[in-house]
This record gives structure tokens, C-alpha cells and sequence, in this order.
């Protein structure tokens, strides 16, 4: 059993998607980075980072439970534990770990400063805008080229695509159009026919705040220096 530590972001998709994937039992712990609850002692010990999401293996390695953080680390863990998404031939494994630190160092960091400068600061930057926008318009462009030329990422359908996908599907706030973009448009549609991907988005959506709807208390939590008061 799987315990998992999460809240409806691209980051913790990515897991309840592989969850799913890889069909290992699982039960949700709700983390309200609204509210700071990736400040509380509990989770503080597991995720020492104060991030979400983060797994407890309850059935780790001996036999013992677990835990595991950062995002890229549980895929890589769960895909190890099961054997499933990621090859074990060197080439084809390091393949799979490319494209997922791609993700890792580039989608995930600065298409959510794109998501943040559009979206969610509280005054317009144009430099910070254009910036970020502009960065987030050159990694899409690696996305494509590289998808126009394989079906998935790495080849195969392997945790680097259930990285990235998440973080695609805000592409609108990102300010771009996946017209532009052929080849990630269909691998985009490809990876979220899938029923477990289908199902990974499940987890948690409806407990997901809209950018206008957060109050002042709950936009400080997440954005302003409440975290170091909590630890």
C-alpha cells in the first residue's frame, strides 16, 4: 500500500497518474498548500523540502515502510518497485531519465513562472511576462521536435511522458496554443486517452482553486513568507 501525499497540481499528477498506471493500491492524503499543510511537522518528515507530493511505501525495501520525495524521485521509485515504464537496457533507461530531467529542470520550473507572471502575481511584470512566456515557447519547441520524430518521448510510453503531461495541459495560461505545436498536440491527445491518465486526473480535481478565486490569506500562504514562520 501506497500512501500518498498530494494535492491536484501537474506535480502531483504526475504520481496519481503513475499510480494508476502501474494499478498499485493507493490511499490520498489531501496537502492544502493553500492552508500550509506542507508545513506541518507530520508531512515535514517525509517531504523535508516542505513540497508536495510525497509517498510513504508502506511495503518499502526489507519489507519496511518507506518515504520518498520530489517528484521525479517517486516515479523513478515506483517504476523500480514495478518494473513498469522504464527499461532496464542502459541506452533505453537513460532515454527515459533525460526527457524526465528535462521535465524536471526545465517544464516544470519555468512553465510555472510562465503560469505564475500570467496568472497569478498580483501586478502585471511585461519583462517577467515576455520572459517566461518566450521560455515556455522554446521548451514546446524541443517537446515538438522531439514528438514529431517519436510517439513518445522516450519511445516507448515511460514516466517521462506522464512527467510532462501534466504540465501541458495548462498551456493556455502558459500563453500558447497546442496548434502550433503538431507534434506535442497529438502526443498530448494520445497520453490523455489513456483510462489511467483519465483517472490520475481524478485525484483531488475538485478540491482545485482557480487563480481568482484564492483569498489574501490562502495567495500569502502559497506565494509569500508565512512558510518560514512554520518551521
Amino acid at each position: 500500500m501506497i500512501d500518498l501525499h498530494t494535492w491536484p497540481t501537474p506535480n502531483g499528477f504526475k504520481v496519481s497518474i503513475m499510480l494508476e498506471e502501474t494499478a498499485l493500491p493507493y490511499t490520498v492524503f489531501p496537502v492544502d498548500i493553500s492552508k500550509g499543510d506542507q508545513f506541518a511537522p507530520d508531512f515535514l518528515r517525509i517531504s523535508p523540502n516542505n513540497k508536495m507530493p510525497a509517498i510513504v511505501d508502506r511495503d518499502g525495501p526489507g519489507g519496511e515502510p518507506y518515504s520518498v520525495f520530489e517528484s521525479g524521485a517517486i516515479l523513478m521509485y515506483l517504476a523500480e518497485k514495478t518494473g513498469q515504464f522504464m527499461p532496464e537496457e542502459v541506452r533505453d533507461r537513460y532515454r527515459v531519465i533525460q526527457w524526465l530531467m528535462f521535465q524536471m529542470g526545465g517544464i516544470g520550473p519555468l512553465l510555472g513562472q510562465a503560469h505564475h507572471f500570467r496568472q497569478y502575481a498580483p501586478d502585471p511584470i511585461p519583462y517577467a511576462i515576455e520572459r517566461y512566456t518566450n521560455e515556455a515557447k522554446r521548451l514546446y519547441g524541443v517537446l515538438n521536435k522531439r514528438l514529431e520524430e517519436e510517439p513518445y518521448l522516450a519511445g516507448d510510453y515511460s514516466i517521462a511522458d506522464m512527467a510532462c503531461f501534466p504540465w501541458i495541459r495548462s498551456h493556455e495560461r502558459q500563453g500558447l496554443d497546442l496548434a502550433d505545436y503538431p507534434g506535442v498536440k497529438r502526443w498530448f491527445a494520445a497520453v490523455g486517452e489513456r483510462p489511467a491518465v483519465e483517472r490520475g486526473l481524478q485525484v483531488l480535481a475538485d478540491r482545485r482553486r482557480q487563480p481568482g478565486k484564492m483569498n489574501a490569506e490562502e495567495r500569502s500562504v502559497l506565494f509569500g513568507d508565512q512558510q518560514y514562520a512554520r518551521h
